[in-house]
C-alpha cells in the first residue's frame, strides 16, 4: 500500500512556484538553443556571458583573434545577433597533420534573446583583447501602461472643414 502525504496550502504554493520557475528556465533554454537564423545552424557559437545592472544589459562574447571589421552585431527588439567568420591561420612552417585541434574556425553566429526593453539606438559594442562587449542601456518598459487616445467626432470635423 502506498501512503501519500497531503500538502498544506503553503507547500502547494511553494511547489507551484517551483514548477513555474522550472518551466521558465526550460523556455529560456529552448529560446537560446533554437535559433531563427539559418546561418546559426551552419556555424559555431562563441561563449557568452550575459550580465544585468540597474542601467544596462551587458553581453560579453569571447572572440579571440578577431578584429572589429570581422564581427557584425545587429539587434531587434527581441534579440541580439552576433555573427562573422574566423579564418584559420596556419603557421609559416606547414603542418602536415593535426594531432589535436580545439579552436573553432569558420562562420559563427550567436543569438541572444532580449527579455528586457533596451535602447537599440544607444547600444555600443567594442572589442578588446578578444572580448566583444555589447552594452545595451535599459529603458522604461511601457508595455501594459494605458495611454488615453482621444476620440474625434467625424461629424463635427466635417462641419468645421466645410465652413
Amino acid at each position: 500500500m502506498i501512503k501519500t502525504a497531503r500538502a498544506t496550502g503553503l507547500e502547494r504554493l511553494e511547489l507551484q512556484r517551483l514548477r513555474d520557475r522550472v518551466g521558465r528556465l526550460f523556455s529560456a533554454l529552448q529560446e537560446a538553443t533554437v535559433a531563427e537564423d539559418p546561418l546559426a545552424s551552419e556555424s559555431w557559437a562563441p561563449p557568452v556571458d550575459l550580465c544585468e545592472s540597474a542601467e544596462a544589459i551587458v553581453i560579453c562574447v569571447e572572440l579571440p583573434g578577431l578584429t572589429a571589421e570581422q564581427i557584425k552585431v545587429g539587434a531587434t527588439n527581441t534579440q541580439l545577433r552576433i555573427w562573422g567568420e574566423k579564418k584559420r591561420r596556419m603557421p609559416r612552417n606547414r603542418i602536415l597533420s593535426h594531432l589535436c585541434s580545439e579552436r573553432s574556425f569558420g562562420k559563427f553566429c550567436r543569438i541572444v534573446p532580449l527579455r528586457w526593453t533596451v535602447s537599440i539606438q544607444d547600444s555600443e559594442a567594442s572589442i578588446d583583447n578578444g572580448m566583444l562587449v555589447v552594452r545595451m542601456p535599459k529603458i522604461e518598459d511601457r508595455r501594459g501602461v494605458e495611454f488615453k487616445i482621444p476620440v474625434k467626432d467625424e461629424v463635427k470635423t466635417q462641419v468645421v472643414e466645410n465652413k
